[in-house]
């Protein structure tokens, strides 16, 4: 008898993505597991990202409106000042802890995320169209997104097992958790569920009811290192695998492996962002801090980004893009957002990082606070500042501190080899095969 219960079983995986293309390229390994092990795959997203999944190999599924209408959406409602942040220790240098995030008030937190964040990001025309997707096609699995809710509501519909699967720091379950736990000691009646406030009748509507996976998966993929932040009592199963960084198609610059004369340092805002105009660190307030250093500067930066220089630096090269698997290697350290694909290429290659947040909605607590936290404890990386707190002298004193202090490369050398002995995407298979076999109606 054969140890593998799935083998001469063919399974229909159901992938849905949010956001952006980043989104998509970060599931896209997994997928690609999922496919090559003989699986069939298709991808959900907005309409607007069905060129960027059909490059990467996969069928889209267009649910939906498109990304543009989104951005705008986003762009309009995002509130002055995040009205649930913690304010940040008193001391001077003093940063948030990822952990602080949902103990401000985490039953008005919960309330704002789905009202003005989670319902926006999947408004119901997306979730009837991935419905009607999923009852025809009938998927096994249904991977989703954290914040693509339309991924439990079409398993539960089409009776497919599902699992959840974060882009960073699992933040929806730190919440959740803190939420539930005020919940029980005040009395549930006492307070309203939003999730099930907004997709109870939706679910009524097909024949289902409201049940906390809708809310956090059967169980959650976990791409994220151990040392980064993960919400104690959330009682969720998690399976961890090592995260493989993906930047789909794209050719590498002979410049990048050629000899060089001086260390080589990234500076990088990533493309997410910048394709949805969201503010992050003034590029004249990161570049003016390499100005004067003896190292080669690559800045992955576009000409909207520059468009506040009068003159680049002499020894910055700006590139609107370069793939960070094959300029990393060649990196001393790497300043960046915290984006995950950054932070996952630079775990990858045991580059030291300088995390520099952006500060639009609650973005920076849903991955960048933690992975920086994570980074400063294991003393592998720097949280330098948030962006709208940073300056040229504070950047290039961290910098200078993290190049001058050969701690630093050891430390995310280390980190290297850890991430290493996580088990790989390829090796997650036959325990997804498992758990679908257990959880699928």
């Amino acid at each position: 008898m054969s140890s593998h219960p799935w083998k001469d079983i063919v399974m229909r995986v159901l992938f849905v993505s949010s956001m952006n293309k980043s989104h998509v390229y970060l599931m896209a390994p997994l997928a690609w597991a999922m496919r090559t092990a003989g699986h069939d795959v298709r991808f959900a997203s907005q309409p607007d990202l069905a060129a960027d999944v059909a490059s990467i190999g996969f069928l889209p599924v267009p649910i939906g409106p498109s990304m543009d209408s989104l951005a705008e959406q986003m762009a309009e409602a995002e509130p002055q000042e995040d009205p649930f942040a913690p304010a940040t220790a008193p001391g001077v240098g003093a940063k948030p802890r990822q952990g602080e995030y949902s103990g401000v008030d985490p039953v008005g937190l919960m309330d704002h995320l789905v009202s003005e964040f989670y319902q926006m990001l999947t408004p119901d025309s997306a979730i009837d169209d991935l419905v009607d997707y999923a009852r025809q096609w009938r998927p096994d699995l249904v991977i989703w997104h954290t914040l693509a809710f339309a991924g439990p509501v079409a398993a539960k519909v089409s009776g497919a097992a599902h699992a959840r699967m974060p882009w960073g720091v699992d933040t929806h379950a730190q919440v959740r958790s803190e939420w539930r736990r005020l919940r029980t000691e005040r009395g549930n009646e006492a307070v309203a569920d939003p999730l099930e406030q907004w997709l109870g009748p939706i679910l009524e509507r097909h024949g289902e009811e409201f049940d906390e996976s809708v809310a956090l998966g059967q169980w959650t993929v976990d791409p994220a290192p151990s040392w980064v932040f993960h919400p104690a009592g959330a009682g969720l199963h998690y399976v961890p695998f090592r995260q493989v960084p993906f930047h789909g198609p794209a050719t590498v610059p002979s410049w990048v492996e050629e000899p060089r004369t001086r260390r080589r340092v990234c500076v990088t805002l990533g493309f997410s962002h910048r394709e949805a105009q969201r503010p992050e660190a003034a590029s004249d307030n990161l570049l003016e801090a390499v100005a004067d250093l003896d190292v080669e500067v690559v800045a992955t930066l576009d000409a909207k980004q520059l468009g506040s220089l009068s003159r680049l630096p002499d020894n910055v090269r700006a590139v609107e893009f370069v793939p960070l698997t094959a300029l990393l290697p060649s990196c001393s350290a790497v300043v960046h957002h915290g984006g995950p694909g950054t932070f996952a290429t630079a775990v990858e290659h045991g580059v030291p990082q300088l995390i520099v947040p952006g500060t639009y909605w609650h973005i920076k607590w849903w991955g960048p606070i933690g992975q920086a936290n994570g980074l400063e404890d294991r003393g592998a990386g720097v949280y330098v500042a948030d962006a709208d707190q940073l300056t040229p002298a504070l950047l290039r004193d961290q910098l200078v501190r993290v190049l001058d202090d050969p701690s630093f490369g050891r430390n995310a050398a280390r980190l290297r080899t850890e991430a290493i002995g996580t088990p790989s995407i390829n090796e997650v298979v036959p325990m997804l095969e498992k758990l679908t076999r257990e959880h699928r109606g």
